[in-house]
C-alpha cells in the first residue's frame, strides 16, 4: 500500500482496525519486536483464537507484517511507509504508564528472558567451537572495523544479512539502515540473534528463518547484503551469490567476508568447512556470474604461522553505472 492508494476508505479502515484496546495493546507490543501467537497470548492474557482473530484484523489492515518460521508465525509492525507511520504515530501519543500497558510491557519482558536464556544455552554448548576459530584469526574487533570502513557511514535504506547467526551485523550497520533482515537456517541461531537484537534495543531489524540458497525476501529490495563466514560451509556458494544478488537494488553493493585459501584440513573435520577458503580470482567469476561487479578487496593477515586470513570483498550491481556513468566516481567516494 502507497500513499496514492490510501484514500478516504482506507484511511477509515485502518483506524478502525487499530481502534480497539486489545488490538492497539497489540500494536504497541509488535513496536518493541517479533512475537508469536504464542507470546502475545501469554502477555494479552487472552486465549489462541481471540488473539489470533486480533491479528487477523490488523494484517488486513496491513498494520502488521506476518512470517512463517517452520510451525511458527511470527507478526511485527508493519514495514510500509505510509501504513507503518500511521501506527507509530499512534502509538507515540500513548502514555506508557498506563497500568495495561505497564503490565503488558512486564511479561513482554519476562518473555525476552526467555528467549535469552535458551540463547544463552546454546551459546554455551557451542562457545568453545566458536572460540577456536576465532583464535585463529585477526580478533574480531580489527573485522568490524575494517567493515565499517568498507561500507562508509553514508545511511541507506535497507539491509539484508544472509546466514546472520547472532545477528552481529544487524547490530553493527543497525545506525545506517532503515530497515534490517537477517536469514538463517539455524532456528537456535535465530534465536540468539533475536536476543541480541533485543538486548540492543535494535528494533528496525528482524531475523527469518531461510535458506541461502532461496531466500524469502523481495527480488531487488536491498541497498546493501552481507554474506559473513558463510560460503564456507556450502556446497555451492556460486549459487548463493547469485541468489543474494537477486536481492540487490540497482546500485546496491555486496559485501563477502570469508577465509583466503588456507590448508587447514581439521576445519574441514571438526567443523563442517566445506571450503578451504577462496582467492580472489574465484571471487571476482562467481560475483560477475551473478551480474555484479567487484570493487574492492582487502586481507586482514593474523601473526604466526598456520592462521587464517580473513578477506573482504566489495561488491556493485553496475545497472546505475551502466544508466549514467557519471555516477561511478560519486559512488566510489561514497564507499
Amino acid at each position: 500500500m502507497d500513499k496514492r492508494d490510501l484514500n478516504l476508505d482506507l484511511m477509515v479502515d485502518t483506524l478502525k482496525a487499530a481502534a480497539e484496546p486489545s488490538r492497539l495493546r497489540i500494536l504497541a507490543l509488535l513496536s518493541r519486536g517479533d512475537l508469536t501467537v504464542s507470546d502475545l497470548t501469554t502477555i494479552l492474557g487472552q486465549s489462541q483464537p481471540r488473539v489470533s482473530r486480533h491479528l487477523k484484523l490488523l494484517f488486513e489492515a496491513s498494520l502488521i507484517n506476518r512470517y512463517q518460521e517452520g510451525s511458527w508465525a511470527y507478526f511485527r509492525l508493519a514495514e510500509s511507509l505510509i501504513v507503518g507511520d500511521i501506527a507509530r504515530s499512534l502509538l507515540d501519543r500513548l502514555d506508557n504508564a498506563d497500568p495495561l500497558l505497564e503490565r503488558d510491557l512486564e511479561r513482554l519482558s519476562s518473555v525476552k528472558l526467555q528467549r535469552r536464556e535458551r540463547a544463552a544455552a546454546y551459546f554455551s554448548a557451542n562457545a568453545t567451537s566458536w572460540d577456536a576459530i576465532r583464535s585463529l584469526h585477526v580478533p574480531d574487533g580489527a573485522v568490524e572495523d575494517a567493515l565499517i570502513k568498507i561500507v562508509g557511514r553514508k545511511p541507506f535504506q535497507a539491509m539484508l544479512d544472509v546466514g546472520t547467526g547472532t545477528g552481529r551485523l544487524l547490530e553493527l550497520f543497525a545506525p545506517l539502515y532503515v530497515r534490517g533482515v537477517g536469514i538463517d537456517i539455524n532456528r537456535d541461531m535465530l534465536t540468539i540473534a533475536r536476543s541480541n537484537l533485543d538486548r540492543d534495543g535494535i528494533t528496525n531489524a528482524q531475523v527469518r528463518h531461510g535458506d541461502v540458497y532461496s531466500l524469502p525476501v523481495d527480488r531487488e529490495s536491498f541497498d546493501l547484503v552481507t554474506i559473513h563466514q558463510v560460503l564456507h560451509f556450502l556446497d555451492n556458494p556460486a549459487e548463493a551469490i547469485r541468489e543474494a544478488a537477486r536481492a540487490l537494488r540497482a546500485g546496491g553493493r555486496m559485501l563477502i567476508v570469508d577465509f583466503a585459501p588456507h590448508e587447514l584440513e581439521f576445519l574441514r573435520d571438526d567443523h563442517a568447512h566445506v571450503r578451504l577458503g577462496f582467492n580472489n580470482g574465484q571471487m571476482r567469476d562467481w560475483l560477475t556470474d551473478a551480474g555484479l561487479m567487484l570493487e574492492e578487496s582487502r586481507d586482514l593477515e593474523p601473526k604466526g604461522d598456520d592462521k587464517l586470513t580473513v578477506k573482504l570483498w566489495l561488491a556493485r550491481d553496475p545497472r546505475l553505472l551502466i544508466a549514467d556513468p557519471d555516477l561511478t566516481s560519486r559512488i566510489t567516494e561514497s564507499v
